[in-house]
């Protein structure tokens, strides 16, 4: 079973920066997406970024300009560069990772880690 593990989460004040990891416990090449979700109080999870198997990049248009998913080929990592933080910026922010075959998408999910931005 595939595991993604997140870190980097903290506190920060806004307009300050934090970077996310994520470390899949398989390579991601097995991957055809990989990114980042997040999901604030009482609110449903949303896409913050993605990356795919070809490098290109889809970001929310919240955070276009702030936010910058990348990977690591060597690490076997996912980063995402979070600059110039904003409260609404404050969540959850999940790893995920996607593969497809033949018409099937499976989902994985990390735990979370969570990200404070104070106003």
């Amino acid at each position: 079973q595939v595991q993604l593990v997140e870190s980097g989460g903290g506190l920060v004040q806004a307009g300050g920066s934090l970077r996310l990891s994520c470390a899949p416990s398989a390579s991601f090449f097995s991957f055809n997406v990989v990114g980042w979700y997040r999901q604030a109080t009482g609110k449903q999870r949303e896409l913050v970024a993605t990356i795919t198997d070809g490098d290109s990049t889809n970001y929310a248009d919240s955070v276009k300009g702030r936010f910058t998913i990348s990977k690591d080929n060597a690490k076997n990592t996912v980063t995402l560069q979070m600059n110039s933080l904003k409260a609404g910026d404050t969540g959850v922010y999940y790893c995920y990772a996607d593969q497809y075959y033949e018409g099937t998408h499976t989902a994985f999910w990390g735990q979370g880690t969570r990200v404070t931005v104070s106003s």
